[in-house]
């Protein structure tokens, strides 16, 4: 399944940098891309669009009123160079908020929103049933897809991390904080400053100490009574 965007900016030059960031992404297609904001309607809807990367100060139209004046809404990641509109576009329930000049590794970040996004909201349908939940790692200088079914665990280490699976272990170098909000909550857990778990990947409990994989994990003290809510609850609501 391709996921179909629009690039919409009055500069030119700043949609050639995100096409140059999409190009990383084989899942990801460039439907269309708009200086002017009016002309992108119609192929909204045609096309199905699922996201679309748009500049809030364009001269036809801003961004607050393009979204207000669509009728079929995909998902919206603003990209824009002033900072004091992030607080009304999250009221707008975008999906994220970009500042330029846009960094590939915060654009990476977005991305990965993206992807669970749309998977999230395809979940149900036959045309994606074969789709997995993925993330991608920026590996040295390789992207690196990995499904997260395949995460076990991930080490903190220090201005790096380890992600853990059956297949091998990714070192990436992001901090624990922001890896773990790209994942999603419900399968996902922080238990103590250097790690964070698969909830579903735990083989025992023994104490406050977790095994998976043949690895004993230690739960934080901080961590103790989420850990123990989230895991025991996550349990109880798969019987």
């Amino acid at each position: 399944m391709k996921i179909k965007c629009l690039i919409i900016d009055d500069e030119s030059l700043a949609i050639k940098v995100i096409e140059d960031h999409l190009k990383n992404f084989d899942h990801i297609e460039i439907v269309a891309t708009f200086n002017n904001p009016l002309k992108a309607y119609p192929i909204i809807e045609s096309e199905k669009i699922d996201v679309i990367f748009l500049d809030i100060n364009m001269p036809q139209l801003n961004g607050f009123a393009f979204i207000e004046n669509l009728s079929y809404k995909p998902l919206i990641v603003f990209t824009t160079a002033y900072r004091e509109y992030a607080v009304k576009s999250f009221e707008l329930d975008v999906l994220d908020y970009l500042v330029k000049p846009i960094p590939f590794n915060r654009f990476l970040k977005t991305i990965n929103k993206v992807y669970q996004q749309v998977y999230l909201n395809n979940a149900s349908s036959e045309s994606n049933i074969q789709q997995e939940p993925h993330i991608f790692l920026k590996v040295s200088k390789k992207l690196v897809k990995v499904n997260l079914n395949d995460i076990l665990y991930i080490e903190s280490l220090k201005d790096y991390i380890k992600v853990i699976t059956p297949l091998g272990d990714y070192v990436v170098h992001k901090s624990l904080v922001a890896i773990s909000e790209e994942l999603p909550k419900s399968n996902f857990l922080r238990v103590h400053r250097s790690y964070t778990i698969s909830i579903n990947k735990i083989k025992s409990i023994e104490g406050n100490t977790i095994e998976i994989a043949n690895r004993k994990i230690p739960i934080g003290r901080n961590y103790v009574k989420v850990a123990r809510e989230r895991i025991f609850n996550s349990d109880d609501s798969q019987n």
